[in-house]
């Protein structure tokens, strides 16, 4: 199989304090790659020199066409029930909604209450409006409230939408998932604000769409000494160096997970404190392929 080819880049923006020697460790590194399914590959390595971004990093890559005949995309969400009181719902583990749903491959999704269960944004499943944004139409969005990933015909695309609520409404597929904050559109980065989520490191999952028509599904696992985790500058660095077009932030700390049917949670989810897989945490919703 043919190594994942890292673009070069002879100047790096120092303001968010990647340089070219992360590009050469990206390009060089050994990639432990595994054909999962026809045109699904997973792709794994560990820093563990220190060599990336200077810290010890964790990366799981999933490989998918945008469109296959062979695979469909799905959204899943732990919460059944419909719902009157949407400050009520359900979690369970992203290999729990995984099997349920006899996926192939499973990542967790969007921004959920841990407290009380339930999505916090917009998700539409099939056509079915599960989950409403909690904040009320107009009102400034949530910094996890202002992209989408939507499902047509089979083809899985990442929108960009607005700073306010109600954005999602109106939006005309069957399949909808906010989240955020989006890092890349059409081949050029998003500013993202200097704070506390975006500027620390912590476990992160992405969704990306490449020019070569793959959607890669990339958890960094962090938290521990064995992998420190990114911030979001380093997180479009790692996307954009990947070749991805479109990149968007997925729910990630503690909720960072993804799925291989016949291999488990993959990953190093951090809930328990341990680098090993057993730290997952139960979420609302999560991103799966299917086998048709």
């Amino acid at each position: 199989m043919k190594p994942i080819v890292f673009l070069l880049f002879a100047t790096i923006t120092t303001i968010h304090a990647q340089t070219a020697a992360d590009s050469v460790a990206l390009f060089n590194t050994k990639w432990d790659i595994q054909e999962i399914d026809r045109g699904i590959k997973w792709r794994k390595t560990h820093f563990n020199e220190k060599q990336l971004f200077n810290a010890n990093q964790s990366i799981n890559i999933l490989e998918i066409p945008v469109k296959s005949r062979k695979h469909g995309w799905a959204i899943v969400t732990a919460d059944s029930l419909d719902k009157k009181n949407k400050a009520k719902g359900q979690l369970r583990p992203t290999s729990t909604l995984a099997m349920e749903n006899q996926a192939l491959l499973a990542i967790n999704g969007g921004f959920f209450d841990v407290k009380n269960g339930g999505s916090v944004d917009f998700i539409k499943v099939n056509g079915k409006v599960v989950d409403t944004t909690r904040l009320g139409i107009g009102n400034k969005a949530a910094f996890h409230g202002q992209a989408a990933i939507v499902i047509h015909r089979n083809k899985l695309r990442i929108l960009k939408g607005t700073s306010s609520v109600g954005w999602e409404y109106t939006l005309p597929y069957q399949n909808v998932m906010l989240s955020g904050p989006l890092l890349r559109l059409n081949g050029t980065d998003e500013v993202l604000p200097k704070n506390a989520f975006n500027d620390n490191r912590h476990p992160r999952s992405c969704a990306c769409i490449t020019d070569k028509k793959k959607v890669l599904l990339i958890t960094v696992d962090g938290r521990s000494a064995e992998s420190y985790g990114m911030n979001l500058a380093e997180l479009t660095f790692l996307a954009r160096q990947l070749g991805c077009r479109d990149a968007l932030n997925l729910d990630g700390g503690g909720s960072t997970t993804l799925w291989i049917e016949g291999k488990g949670v993959v990953n190093y989810p951090s809930d328990n404190k341990k680098f090993d897989h057993e730290g997952e945490r139960a979420v609302s919703n999560a991103l799966v392929v299917k086998r048709k």
